[in-house]
């Protein structure tokens, strides 16, 4: 259909039968909504926002969806009927064609925001929790030892028991770890990169997480 460039509006479904227009820009709750994405064998990718999605809806990619419509998209009017184009996406998008073998269950990249969120925001020398500007990276073996920089070496420190341990191991400085640092699988990698997971990704994510998972509770 032929449409006149406008830009696009968003419609936050939620879960009200009558969803209410946002005027020109989206919403804060709709413009932080990311959606699933899948291959078309139903093997997850990653978080996308709703503009790819749309682009995959208007392109006739999407192979299936699971979930009731969470985002409406008002587009372009038609100059010929007159008509304004509507795109529903759903919570789970499948898009047609198959991901590659490499880059099905990647290794998530140790970053401190997701360092924080694998640890819950808690210092696992004192066991206190903290705002993000009051935490830090802790190598358990210091990297002046011979520690590596990965998931399975760091943990989440406050800044006063990241200075109290010092350039010493945890045993050396009398302070054991609460929790053992480990490498999250792709799927914990996912829900703990969003705080805002609707309730049927949630659902779905949660079936595919490994079976001795801390996230399966």
């Amino acid at each position: 259909m032929e449409a006149d460039a406008a830009q696009l509006h968003l419609i936050d479904t939620g879960s009200t039968p009558d969803p209410v227009s946002f005027a020109s820009h989206p919403s804060t709750r709709s413009s932080t909504v990311r959606l699933l994405s899948l291959d078309a064998h139903g093997r997850v990718l990653d978080w996308i926002n709703w503009q790819d999605a749309t682009c995959l809806y208007a392109r006739d990619a999407v192979a299936w969806t699971l979930g009731d419509p969470c985002l409406r998209v008002h587009g372009g009017t038609s100059r010929t009927t007159g008509e304004q184009s509507i795109i529903e996406l759903h919570p789970i998008v499948a898009s047609r064609g198959h991901a590659r073998v490499q880059a099905l269950s990647p290794t998530p990249t140790l970053s401190n925001t997701a360092l924080f969120a694998r640890d819950a925001q808690l210092c696992l020398y004192c066991g206190r929790e903290y705002s993000r500007p009051s935490l830090t990276r802790d190598h358990v073996l210091p990297l002046s030892k011979g520690g590596r920089d990965i998931w399975e070496n760091v943990v989440t420190a406050c800044f006063h028991c990241n200075s109290r341990k010092a350039n010493r191991t945890p045993q050396q400085a009398n302070m054991p770890l609460l929790a053992v640092p480990y490498r999250p699988s792709w799927i914990e990698h996912l829900i703990l990169s969003n705080r805002n997971i609707l309730a049927d990704q949630m659902a779905f994510l949660k079936a595919h997480l490994p079976k001795r998972s801390k996230l399966s509770a």
